[in-house]
């Protein structure tokens, strides 16, 4: 791997409170904003605090803010980040708590996802078999649509409504109701559709698509929101079960 020249790296230093710190690193061909991070932490300063682990796109653990957009550095090479000459700032995930440097807790993104009903309710009595759900039917394919979301928080990160209303469920929990509401084997959309109808619930979703915009999987999250609006409003009506 050449290395050709050196790149300065702004990371964020403390809590809530605290400073950026420069760094400076050799700039090297195919580097990614993980691998700076990493040799940040492992040749210059070992109380650098980040999460990573599978390096290879699959697991989210290792979002950031890179040069002010939420994204995995895992995926992200620094020649794409940066021109030459320029600085690379990496910041925690925004709208989250941070413990420490580069390193945000998540407890609250995840008990939003249980205020949204997004877990499978089976009902009373469980059908003996697999349920069929033929691949072509309306229903599965707006639920294929956002079943790939992994968690990573990074459009929970980039979500303005989520700045504004701390109490806001996000775009990550609504998508992930909107997959189960178009599930036909759950039984608890009635219940799931009356815990997202809230002040903080779908409605308070102002369409900026910024969560639509970030998300590493491709998944519109926004578009989960405008469905799981159009379902509370036919359930309103009487349309719906």
């Amino acid at each position: 791997m050449s290395i050709s020249r050196m790149l300065d790296v702004d990371v964020w230093r403390g809590t809530e409170t605290g400073k950026f710190q420069l760094f400076s690193i050799p700039r090297r061909e195919h580097q990614t904003v993980l691998d700076v991070v990493t040799e940040i932490q492992r040749d210059h300063d070992a109380t650098l605090s980040y999460r990573f682990a599978c390096r290879v796109g699959m697991c989210g653990s290792c979002a950031m803010v890179v040069n002010g957009r939420p994204r995995w550095t895992c995926r992200a090479r620094v020649n794409e980040v940066v021109r030459d000459g320029e600085r690379l700032r990496l910041e925690p995930l925004r709208n989250f708590t941070v413990v420490k440097d580069l390193a945000v807790e998540m407890t609250q993104f995840f008990e939003k996802w249980q205020q949204a009903r997004g877990y499978f309710e089976p009902g009373p009595q469980p059908g003996n078999d697999f349920a069929v759900v033929p691949p072509s039917t309306p229903e599965r394919q707006a639920a294929d649509a956002g079943i790939e979301c992994i968690n990573c928080g990074v459009c929970y990160s980039a979500c303005d409504v989520v700045a504004w209303d701390k109490d806001y469920l996000g775009p990550a929990a609504l998508n992930r109701a909107w997959t189960l509401a178009n599930d036909v084997r759950d039984k608890g959309n009635a219940e799931r559709l009356k815990a997202v109808s809230h002040a903080s619930g779908c409605h308070a979703c102002h369409t900026h698509m910024s969560c639509t915009q970030f998300c590493p999987k491709a998944i519109a999250p926004t578009y989960s929101i405008a469905g799981l609006k159009r379902a509370v409003l036919r359930r309103n009506l009487g349309f719906t079960r």
